[in-house]
């Protein structure tokens, strides 16, 4: 964990990504107490005065370049500056798996997923262009493919805009980009456009089918020579199972001329748009398991437009990734809790979750998962998470912890009831009110039997707007009226409990009859 704050504002976290460029950082924003990225400058980069300054300068115009397109597929930029030496970039995060960890992990990829994903990079670039701008850098590393299936390009950073001034930015002859995705212009250091941004598309199409890029050598040199001179394998060679309008459409962007490519990304987007998913049309994803739409599926854009995400009956979208703690051994327990107290106390209830995710697993290691050390961590955790509004997330550590205490000391146990009270509240928020019912039901004769006469009170009263919620009006009137009786005999019949059950029994009788 970094701990540097940037403007008084952004505390850094980990380094997710480093480049030519600078370096990438999960950050917080401790204004707005959300998850950022923050992009910086590396002062390592800056060789001799004349580099540096070039290299400022290409930088504000990446934030001020980047900040122009307003796109769902681009990464939105939150803000921009300069501290001290440093120039830093304050970006969405995004979750999810960038497209080079996706493809190792579906080898062979899915022919519709390199189509999905292709067609929407198109709608990407084409926005990209229109402004204009080359983005000279399309790999996937620099796409992150979305739970629910969506891509995002992240890295404009070598983009230039296409006026005069590009050429002086770049007058030092060195090619801008990664070689294996480089097209034939750009390694000669000549003029680049569009065209340039299609060629680097069919590279990482023809990766995503084939499973490799098209050119690889031991140097770079040797890489961007076989751009210029050596055609490319036809991906229907090693799959035959690819459509041939697909191989054509991968040899024509992948042309060495230029003008023998597709005019635009729209041209590309209309050869792919035959080849994509059918709304609606089922396993249309390849993945074999049955679920169209599933998590990190490129093709849900296509078969379910517009569905909300995530469903209840598909797997929820990954957390993210808790801040990383001391490993054990040497994790000091002590300084790291006095730490979320500090978080806490100043708000950042989003920070404090993600350092108590990083802590627990190395705590357990140190001291066991039965230790009191880590039942409190765990403790915490579930606590915070509820406050963070994070119900999915605490839900299965308060049934963890529930499930412990209850082994230990019974169900009758206060803090067994406390970690099942706190449960049954998760599921109401989760809008599962069966679920919390029954778990309202199961602990409510621990509270009336004098552990908690005021909880018991209380738990009746979330029973019967539960039964509302179900459809039980009938047990729900009969419920709140005998609780009425009974909490005006405990606290008289001004106190708020029974004033606010008339009302609700006032409307009951309005809407659905004595």
């Amino acid at each position: 964990m970094n701990g540097r704050v940037i403007a008084d504002r952004y505390e850094l976290s980990t380094v997710i990504g480093q480049g030519g460029m600078g370096q990438v950082w999960t950050a917080y924003d401790r204004r707005l107490d959300r998850r950022v990225a923050v992009k910086l400058l590396r002062p390592d980069r800056m060789a001799a005065a004349t580099a540096a300054d070039e290299m400022r300068r290409r930088f504000i115009r990446e934030c001020r370049v980047t900040a122009q397109v307003a796109h769902p597929g681009l990464v939105t930029v939150h803000d921009a500056g300069s501290e001290d030496d440093d120039l830093y970039l304050v970006m969405q995060y995004v979750e999810g798996a960038d497209l080079a960890d996706h493809l190792a992990e579906h080898e062979p990829y899915p022919w519709p997923w390199a189509v999905s994903i292709a067609a929407q990079l198109c709608a990407v670039l084409a926005a990209v262009h229109a402004v204009p701008i080359v983005h000279r850098d399309l790999k996937p590393r620099n796409v992150m493919v979305k739970p629910d299936g969506t891509v995002t390009v992240l890295d404009l950073g070598v983009a230039s805009v296409i006026d005069t001034d590009t050429t002086r930015l770049t007058h030092t002859g060195s090619p801008i980009g990664s070689p294996a995705y480089m097209a034939p212009e750009q390694a000669m250091g000549g003029a680049v456009g569009p065209y340039t941004d299609l060629y680097a598309l069919g590279v990482l199409i023809h990766e995503l089918l084939s499973g490799n890029v098209p050119f690889t050598g031991p140097t770079a040199l040797g890489v961007l020579h076989r751009h210029l001179y050596e055609p490319p394998l036809p991906v229907r060679r090693i799959r035959p199972e690819i459509p041939e309008p697909l191989e054509t459409l991968v040899l024509r962007l992948l042309a060495k001329d230029p003008q023998h490519r597709p005019s635009g990304a729209q041209e590309v987007y209309r050869e792919l748009a035959p080849l994509l998913p059918a709304h609606g049309n089922g396993n249309g994803n390849g993945n074999g398991n049955g679920t169209p739409g599933g998590p990190l599926d490129p093709t849900r854009p296509f078969l379910r437009p517009f569905a909300p995400w995530p469903d209840r009956a598909a797997a929820p979208a990954p957390a993210p990734t808790p801040a990383p703690a001391p490993t054990a051994p040497g994790l000091d327990v002590a300084a790291a809790v006095d730490e979320v107290k500090r978080l806490l106390g100043e708000g950042a209830i989003t920070q404090a979750v993600d350092m108590l995710g990083g802590i627990l697993p190395a705590a357990a290691a140190e001291h066991g998962e039965t230790s009191p050390v880590v039942r409190i961590l765990r403790k915490q955790y579930a606590t915070t998470l509820m406050d963070d509004g994070q119900y999915r997330r605490a839900l299965p550590e308060l049934r963890r912890l529930a499930e412990d205490r209850a082994a230990e000391a019974g169900a009758a146990d206060p803090q067994t009831l406390q970690y099942r009270y706190d449960a049954a509240q998760c599921l109401e928020q989760l809008g599962e009110p069966a679920a919390a019912l029954a778990e309202y039901r199961a602990v409510l004769p621990y509270y009336e039997t004098g552990v908690d006469p005021a909880r018991a009170f209380d738990v009746r009263h979330r029973m019967g707007n539960l039964l509302l919620a179900v459809g039980d009006h009938t047990a729900a009137q009969q419920h709140l009226q005998s609780l009425l009786y009974d909490a005006e005999r405990a606290y008289g019949h001004y106190h708020p409990l029974p004033e606010a059950l008339r009302r609700a029994l006032e409307r009951q009788q309005r809407f659905h009859g004595p």
